[in-house]
């Protein structure tokens, strides 16, 4: 496959999976991020709904499961960021929110994870990754 389509592909599913996650979010699912840059990241991406940086304010996983609660969701986007810590993050946002009877949504997490790979290793630098997708795909490099 050429590679310049292969890209193309690649940057149409991240879209794709933005564009979604910019519905849910609409429809009033919080999203939980690491920190003030993946938010603002996030809204550059036009996603306008309530997105939660967890590392804000020295709050604890805790603070930030009830802060959701508080919302009355029963459902959370978490979009914590690719490496390591994101990943356990991740894994420890999820088994607290299930004992909450609270549903998060890890599906954006992995799909988005599987479509940068080893490429983009925060939501952070999601935007800027998309930019250069954007670049390589139209011939400008």
């Amino acid at each position: 496959m050429h590679l310049s389509t292969h890209l193309k592909e690649k940057e149409e599913k991240i879209l794709q999976t933005l564009e979604w996650l910019a519905q849910e979010s609409a429809q009033g699912i919080s999203i939980i991020v690491e920190g003030k840059k993946d938010v603002e990241t996030l809204r550059a991406l036009a996603i306008e709904g309530k997105i939660i940086a967890a590392k804000t304010n020295g709050k604890s996983l805790l603070d930030i499961v009830s802060d959701v609660e508080e919302c009355g969701a029963c459902e959370v986007i978490l979009l914590l960021d690719f490496d390591r810590r994101g990943r356990e993050w991740t894994k420890h946002f999820k088994q607290h929110l299930e004992k909450t009877q609270m549903k998060p949504n890890i599906v954006y997490w992995k799909k988005l994870r599987g479509l940068v790979g080893r490429e983009v290793k925060d939501i952070e630098g999601l935007a800027s990754y998309m930019q250069t997708l954007k670049r390589k795909t139209t011939g400008f490099t």
